[in-house]
């Protein structure tokens, strides 16, 4: 699992034109399985995905392919996570058996 943090450098105005584009990608993404949960920060000053990865070099290639990271509008900071616990419901998603 990876935390990847978005955190945008460019005004929302330049950012809400790229919207459409990155939630395309990010469904391209759920359709796959590879994404597991997304959002904004509040206050909007970027976004998080919980993504799946077989390692942190796959998971750098895959973010370089969202519009915002492709026109320059946000940088990402990707953070590697070995789940050691989860709530009931979700330890099939995260927890190894």
């Amino acid at each position: 699992m990876y935390v990847a943090i978005l955190t945008y450098v460019r005004p929302l105005e330049e950012i809400d034109k790229h919207v459409d584009a990155h939630i395309a990608w990010l469904r391209k993404h759920y359709a796959e399985g590879t994404f597991l949960l997304s959002g904004r920060r509040v206050p909007r000053t970027g976004g998080v995905i919980l993504t799946r990865g077989e390692s942190l070099e796959a998971v750098e290639a895959l973010l370089k392919t969202d519009p915002f990271q492709e026109h320059g509008l946000a940088t990402v900071e990707i953070i590697p996570l070995q789940v050691a616990m989860a709530a009931e419901g979700l330890k099939d998603v995260f927890l190894d058996p």
